[in-house]
């Protein structure tokens, strides 16, 4: 018997397509015999499920999870080949198994979760099994798990499932989890995130690269001016305070109270509920990797 090893699993995988696992299962059932491996998933009908995982999937859903206690959470796409499937219920449950089986198991990237086991199967041989009910390619793009402490995770799920928000909330009191005014704030700030897609919290948050960056742009954007240096670099500076204005999240003009903005909102919210709440991170999935 030859021995199983990670190129022969490879080569396998690139011959039929199917996932790693199944590879290896197919290569001990074959004893090292790739040929042989072969005709084993063939049998299986996963060399056929192969040749729909070359297609182009450019539809799905992005779903989202909160643990009960609202301190977990699992942002998840999945993809498929047409907008009539991303709309099928069967498909929706499948999406919504493999959120529940990243909020669960916390795997640690795809290759983990593929491995990840859900009710006696992997995640990967239940793709594969989509792939065949469904009958179309089906891919588990991204994931991420987010986790607090002190504080909470909100979703919001908008456009039919193209677009899925998680912001992550620090406060001291544990009541302030189910006040209704940080339910509501906590709602319109994953909204906030959703209209206005921000790059970061704070302006302390961009990265010094960043900044140096989009400085250097409005300085030479300055300089085709033909004004003073003085005045080049005031219209420089006052650019960036407008790309802080519009990137940043706490910056960011309320969306539902143009006189405001979203920190002036946590503020007062905070005040009224006698805590210090705080935005301690988010994340923004838009269908296709946006």
């Amino acid at each position: 018997m030859a021995q199983i090893t990670a190129s022969l699993v490879k080569e396998l995988r690139d011959m039929t397509g199917a996932g790693m696992m199944e590879c290896k299962k197919a290569l001990t059932e074959a004893e090292g015999e790739i040929q042989k491996a072969v005709d084993v998933l063939r049998t299986r009908g996963l060399a056929a499920a192969a040749k729909k995982a070359g297609r182009a999937t450019n539809e799905g859903l992005i779903v989202a999870l909160v643990s009960d206690d609202a301190k977990a959470a699992a942002l998840v796409e999945v993809n498929c080949e047409t907008d009539f499937v991303s709309r099928n219920d069967v498909f929706g449950a499948f999406a919504t198994k493999i959120a529940q089986a990243v909020l669960d198991s916390n795997p640690a990237d795809l290759e983990a979760l593929k491995a990840t086991t859900v009710g006696g199967e992997t995640i990967e041989a239940l793709i594969i099994e989509a792939i065949h009910t469904i009958g179309e390619n089906i891919q588990v793009s991204r994931f991420v798990r987010r986790s607090v402490d002190a504080g909470a995770i909100v979703s919001y799920i908008h456009g039919g499932g193209r677009l899925g928000i998680l912001v992550n909330f620090s406060f001291s009191k544990p009541e302030t989890a189910n006040a209704e005014e940080f339910k509501a704030l906590a709602k319109d700030i994953a909204m906030q995130v959703a209209a206005s897609a921000p790059s970061a919290i704070a302006r302390a948050d961009f990265s010094p690269a960043t900044i140096e960056h989009e400085l250097a742009i409005y300085k030479a954007q300055a300089a085709e001016s033909g004004k003073p240096e003085e005045i080049q670099e005031k219209m420089a500076v006052g650019r960036l305070e407008k790309f802080y204005k519009e990137n940043a999240l706490v910056e960011q003009i309320f969306i539902k109270e143009p006189s405001t903005t979203v920190q002036q909102v946590i503020a007062a919210t905070s005040k009224s509920l006698g805590d210090s709440v705080e935005v301690a991170g988010f994340d923004r999935f838009a269908l296709g990797g946006n």
